[in-house]
């Protein structure tokens, strides 16, 4: 059985066909009823005309209404229709689950994105939501494609970890222990030898560190996983469960990380122009005007790099005010982002060198001591898109590193023991799949990128 988007390519035919999907809209006239099905495989319709003469099939119709499920028998005839090509001529139809018109709460009218989010249930039947699940989906085979052509191994690193690999504290807790009566020790703390783990755990942030371990032995790996963040901001842009992809090179410095940061973020742009034709010309004209030319214009720009230093020279010098002032060694803000993209370099970005204090421990010392050899890629309209960085890759300098951000060598003994054992310079970096497709569809808010949104206080569905 073909599905709707397969039949709107397709020519005419007499062969008998069906057709299954939940009805957009219906229009009644005298002799015949004109439906929208919409089976989720496009974002257009297939227009179906059937006759109402027969008592049988009328008495059907009478009880469809949009949003009902249905299935039409008939053929695909050619469309004197000015917006499609072809359209169906059924002769029968079955009402497979009604939806009733005073309670079914998607009508064709616009609804606002926040009332959407409270029924995540029914909004992959808009044409919004529907658009960003086909380029979410065509994204994710994209993603798969790049470095499956590129000789990386997919590699599943744990949810469920002891380690922090941003030092943050940011991890959601994951234990057994009775939270009505917690077992402690006798000088009060948490006795975590009678949780499951014997240990605190928690769901990991990041396979970054798990996945280093599969590139100092496979050389070129990637992960493609849900991470967690604790954190209690509740913006436009945080999400506290997400989807990150992150590779990882074996024999690689900060010069090889940059050039694959930038060729994935132009192989992924132009793979959603490619496949998502459709889905792409409605973000442009309904979501965000000029889309489709931003993208096109990162995919032939060659990205600027810049260090951390230049660029808070750039914006000292810049002849405005920003909210958030700029001194170095205080992390960029996303209006300094978009100043050094929009305003100085007028394209992507890749920042350099950042200052040690505001970079995570695994972060390679540069000579001066001061900056780590970390990137962050920026783009127009967003800012950081991609973060990071050539690993620390010597014994002692690691440990130093670990112990200055009060966290315990202890907890790190096998990511130190890498450094150990045939230790190599090694990169990697790591892009959040929701911003990514934030970025690529317009849209304003992330959880509207994701088909349940987790942020504080909210995890229905």
């Amino acid at each position: 059985m073909k599905r709707i988007r397969e039949l709107l390519q397709s020519d005419p035919t007499d062969q008998p066909l069906i057709v299954e999907g939940w009805i957009r809209t219906k229009r009644d006239s005298k002799h015949f009823c004109f439906f929208e099905i919409n089976d989720g495989s496009s974002l257009k319709s297939l227009q179906v005309i059937i006759d109402k003469t027969s008592e049988e099939i009328n008495q059907t119709i009478q009880r469809i209404s949009t949003g009902a499920s249905v299935s039409f028998s008939g053929i695909l005839a050619e469309s004197p229709g000015k917006n499609q090509r072809v359209e169906m001529k059924a002769d029968k139809v079955e009402l497979i689950g009604e939806a009733p018109p005073e309670s079914y709460p998607l009508q064709k009218k616009r609804h606002s994105f926040e009332f959407l989010r409270d029924i995540a249930h029914l909004r992959p039947r808009t044409n919004t939501l529907g658009a960003v699940t086909r380029v979410r989906s065509a994204l994710s085979h994209g993603v798969h494609s790049f470095f499956q052509e590129r000789g990386f191994l997919y590699i599943h690193t744990p949810i469920i970890t002891a380690s922090d690999c941003e030092g943050a504290g940011e991890m959601f807790q994951v234990t057994t222990l009775p939270l009505g009566d917690v077992p402690k020790q006798k000088k009060g703390d948490v006795d975590y030898t009678q949780d499951f783990f014997g240990k605190p755990a928690g769901l990991t942030v990041s396979g970054q560190l798990e996945g280093e371990i599969y590139a100092l032995a496979m050389k070129h790996i990637y992960t493609f996983g849900p991470t967690f963040r604790a954190e209690n901001s509740n913006t436009s842009r945080h999400l506290a469960e997400f989807w990150m992809i992150e590779p990882e090179m074996a024999f690689c410095t900060l010069d090889g990380n940059m050039a694959l940061a930038e060729e994935f973020l132009k192989y992924l742009f132009r793979y959603v122009l490619e496949h998502c034709g459709d889905d792409m010309e409605f973000f442009n004209q309904w979501i965000h005007k000029g889309l489709i030319d931003s993208l096109q214009g990162v995919v032939e720009s060659t990205f600027t790099h810049l260090t951390y230093t230049d660029a808070v020279r750039e914006l000292k010098g810049a002849n405005r005010e920003f909210d958030y002032p700029v001194s170095w060694g205080v992390d960029l803000q996303s209006e300094h982002e978009k100043y050094l993209t929009e305003e100085v370099c007028k394209g992507p970005v890749i920042v350099t060198d950042y200052p040690r204090e505001i970079k995570a421990f695994y972060m390679k010392l540069n000579d001066d001591e001061k900056t780590v050899r970390a990137m962050d890629v920026l783009v127009p309209r967003l800012g950081e898109i991609i973060g990071g960085s050539e690993r620390e890759d010597r014994y002692d300098l690691l440990l130093r590193r670990l112990k200055d951000q009060g966290l315990n060598p202890d907890d790190y003994w096998w990511y130190l023991d890498l450094r150990r054992y045939g230790s190599v310079p090694h990169s990697g970096f790591g892009l959040g799949f929701e911003r990514a497709i934030q970025y690529i569809t317009g849209m304003q808010n992330i959880r509207d990128v994701i088909p349940f949104p987790r942020t504080v206080r909210n995890a229905e569905f």
